[in-house]
């Protein structure tokens, strides 16, 4: 085989010696022919060989040189089955230069990552076309304009109409064939009338209007797809129709090809299986626009005008006009438009939509509010910060969006299964039709028939394909309405397997804001003293020195000189030609400063949950001071929540450890990690998992993105616009630590709703196939009609969304009426004392 080159786009480089790595690393790679770097235009020019695109970008990118990639997510029409995603990923994964292929049944999407400048969207459409799917990449306005939700209700329209002409076709052939089995004497009636023949052929005309009409989509993409070697769900529903038609149509006109006791029409068979199969269809694509209620949520928070103040004139326009700078007027009961800050006003915002709180916000000048949130009674100015798809809402249904479009783990066993299933169920199809004409009484080509084509349309794979999209796109909707964004979509299901979880001290179980709350002084004055420890400690942005710093806020501070930080330790600086050490008791021992004579009262501090925090004037210790930071008020109850679900709690903290051991008793948590360095919280998680459990770590993610990242599970805890995203897994749009317990039970949820889903697929077609086949006909003498296979096919699918659906109401117990109520906003009063 002739080697394939490409030609991939590196970051990275910047002289010759970059040149020869990146050579290297290519030509390392197994199956490379050949590698040529050229670092003018940044490109390699690489003969593939056996090689894979996707090893090429993993070696690159462990060297440290990333190929440029390029992603888009392409709509996809003509999906109906688990086995069309895998030959939809087969195609995509089959142009040159793509990596990563991801394909989701329920949104009907495919989410593509390629190297740029090998491939390109138009090629890639190109691909679907040819593998019988069409598709475009996704227009970035269809979120907001509401688009892709028109063509989806468009389709499931279309498949209605579809539905109704197949039953109206459909309704006479059944009541013919039918009648009798219903209706005493209703055989006897249609021979002594218009007679059998006319009757046949009063059939065969309306069925084959049915397969030429409402049914010609399953004969168009099954018999090519059946051609290519690749059958798939159409290519079952095909063939079976067509046999019972076709063998039908030979008793109609040439009877006697066959034998006289097999002269039966099976027309209603063909016509019924079709008109129940779009009518499960058509059930699946409501049941499919449902899924995605909770982003057509989130995008209908954004109000389409705003009223804006130019030229000193407030005018009302569109929302997409708005540019960063100006000022928004918002007037009561308003949603606020953008994010900004409010530069005039006061009144009290609903963020519930964005944070999952239920209780109102109070805003004042200098506070940031988030466009989608509802305005109270008062009204605000608001200069716009974040417009467009900058915005706060824009990132959720962003995230959200991802989320609901990932491929979990356990999707993976459905694909393997998928990949064989539908050349599996042709191959026991026929086995089933030989056996019966090998072994079958009389008339055992009618038995053959009846079997074979029950067991093509009972083993559709479509709720397989369903199982786990529909349950993660619900799933993952339902966690953002309450504030719980999951911004890796396998989160779902890492979150459920966790053993431990982590939390982060400081802004994480407590509250952020440490308070000073003794002062224990041995020489010189209080006042001096605090003024100069202050003094040093204003040049600092930790916690603990903003604490000390108001605590001084009425003295006047003194000049500061030759401030330095110690990282994880404290801080040091010259004030009045004296050398102030502020910091934790190892950064005294260090520095070889004897605090014996203070290290009782900082002992006591530390059991009584303060951290205590040593003063050193000129190598001699004069003072110890307690800073306290209050701890959250929902902490309690979370901790004890998951650890009555078996979870393993443990906190991971720099404070002393006295001072940790007190707060961690208080809180119930027995594992305690302390005075860790801040590059250090990694080697804690490591510790804590020693035995290879999953672990999750919680932490406020601003200071924390090491160990977020380094846990199985990152979940970082936010404040409604400050939230740092970028190495969490897991967003709690809110500081409310219920958000954790919250994100546990939907990723539970969620996994318990795709085990049912998968249970129900696996377990629906291992059962019913044998029986499809006829194994029941040796014990009851009765065989599975093909009606009832069709029937049950679509009930499966069906059953499937209906399931998934259910996680909409999906709402922990101890919150659940707490969201539900809809948050009152207060009259603005002083607030109580």
């Amino acid at each position: 085989m002739a080697d394939r080159t490409m030609t991939i786009q590196i970051d990275g480089m910047s002289c010759a010696s970059c040149v020869g790595r990146v050579e290297r690393t290519l030509k390392a790679v197994p199956g490379v022919a050949s590698a040529e770097v050229n670092l003018a235009t940044e490109t390699a020019r690489v003969g593939l060989g056996d090689a894979r695109a996707v090893e090429l970008t993993d070696a690159l990118a462990a060297a440290g040189y990333p190929a440029r990639t390029r992603e888009a997510v392409f709509e996809i029409t003509g999906m109906s089955c688990a086995s069309c995603t895998a030959r939809v990923e087969r195609a995509l994964t089959g142009v040159p230069g793509v990596i990563a292929a991801s394909v989701n049944l329920a949104r009907e999407t495919a989410t593509v990552t390629w190297l740029a400048g090998t491939t390109g969207a138009d090629r890639i459409a190109a691909a679907l076309d040819a593998a019988g799917y069409p598709g475009k990449v996704r227009d970035g306005s269809d979120a907001g304009d509401g688009a892709a939700d028109e063509r989806k209700a468009e389709e499931a329209r279309a498949l209605g109409r579809r539905t109704a002409l197949a039953a109206a076709l459909t309704a006479p052939v059944f009541l013919l064939e039918m009648g009798s089995h219903f209706v005493p004497g209703m055989h006897g009636l249609i021979a002594d009338t218009i007679g059998t023949t006319t009757s046949w052929w009063v059939q065969f005309v309306l069925v084959t209007l049915v397969l030429a009409g409402p049914g010609r989509h399953f004969f168009a993409k099954g018999v090519p797809a059946l051609a290519k070697g690749a059958p798939e769900m159409n290519s079952l529903v095909a063939l079976g129709t067509a046999a019972a038609w076709g063998y039908s149509t030979l008793v109609l006109l040439a009877p006697g090809l066959l034998p006289e006791g097999t002269r039966a029409v099976y027309f209603e068979a063909a016509a019924v299986i079709v008109t129940l199969i779009l009518l499960g269809r058509w059930l699946e694509a409501r049941a499919k626009g449902r899924t995605g209620q909770a982003i057509r949520a989130l995008v209908g928070l954004q109000p389409r005008t705003a009223r804006i103040v130019r030229d000193g004139v407030a005018t009302d326009v569109a929302l997409e006009t708005i540019e960063t700078g100006e000022v928004v007027q918002v007037r009561p009961g308003e949603r606020v438009a953008v994010d900004g800050e409010v530069v005039e006003g006061a009144s009290w915002v609903d963020e519930s939509m964005i944070t999952g709180e239920p209780r109102p916000v109070e805003k004042g000048v200098g506070t940031h509010v988030v466009g989608g949130t509802v305005n109270g009674t008062g009204a605000l100015s608001v200069r716009a910060t974040a417009v467009g798809g900058d915005t706060v809402l824009s990132g959720i249904v962003r995230m959200v969006e991802e989320a609901q479009g990932a491929k979990l783990p356990i999707q993976g066993l459905v694909d393997r299964v998928v990949m064989w299933f539908v050349p599996a169920v042709l191959a026991v199809a026929t086995l089933t039709i030989l056996t019966w004409l090998a072994f079958g009484p009389d008339p055992a080509l009618t038995f053959a028939l009846v079997s074979g084509v029950s067991v093509l349309i009972v083993a559709c794979p479509c709720a397989m394909g369903l199982a786990t999209p529909t349950s993660v796109m619900v799933g993952s909707g339902r966690a953002a309405q309450l504030g719980v964004l999951f911004r890796k979509g396998d989160a779902l299901q890492t979150l459920s397997d966790a053993w431990i979880v982590a939390f982060d001290k400081t802004g994480t179980l407590t509250r952020g804001r440490p308070e000073m709350t003794d002062l224990v002084v041995t020489e010189g004055e209080r006042a001096d003293v605090l003024a100069r420890i202050a003094a040093v400690e204003a040049r600092s942005e930790h916690p603990v020195a903003s604490a000390i710093v108001r605590a001084a806020e009425d003295a006047a501070l003194p000049e500061v000189a030759e401030f330095a930080s110690i990282t994880g330790m404290g801080v040091r600086g010259i004030v009045g030609g004296a050398a102030i050490l502020v910091g934790a008791d190892r950064l005294m021992e260090r520095e070889g400063i004897d605090i014996s004579t203070l290290q009782i009262e900082g002992r006591a501090m530390a059991r009584r949950g303060r951290t205590p925090v040593y003063a050193a004037i000129d190598g001699v210790a004069v003072a110890v001071l307690g800073v306290a930071d209050p701890v959250k008020p929902m902490a309690r109850e979370v901790i004890a929540g998951l650890k009555r679900t078996g979870l393993r709690v443990a906190m991971i903290t720099g404070d002393n450890r006295a001072t940790a051991e007190a707060i961690a008793f208080d809180l119930g948590i027995e594992d305690v990690v302390a005075e860790v360095m801040p590059d250090g919280k990694v080697e804690a998680l490591n510790g804590l998992r020693a035995d290879g459990e999953s672990l999750v770590f919680v932490g406020d993610g601003i200071n924390d993105a090491p160990a977020l990242a380094a846990a199985n599970i990152g979940i970082a805890v936010g404040t409604g616009t400050d939230v740092a995203i970028e190495t969490a897994d897991v967003v709690l749009m809110s500081g409310d630590l219920g958000g954790v317990g919250r994100a546990f039970a939907i990723s539970r949820a969620t996994m318990r709703n795709i085990r049912q889903n998968l249970f129900w697929a696996f377990a629906y077609n291992t059962a019913l196939i044998p029986v499809a086949a006829g194994v029941l006909w040796p014990f009851t003498g009765t065989l599975l009609s093909p009606m009832l296979a069709a029937g049950a096919m679509a009930l499966s699918s069906v059953f499937v969304l209906s399931n998934a659906l259910r996680l909409r109401r999906a709402v922990p117990e101890r919150t659940r009426d707490e969201i539900a109520a809809p948050p009152a906003t207060p009259v603005m009063t002083a607030p109580a004392e």
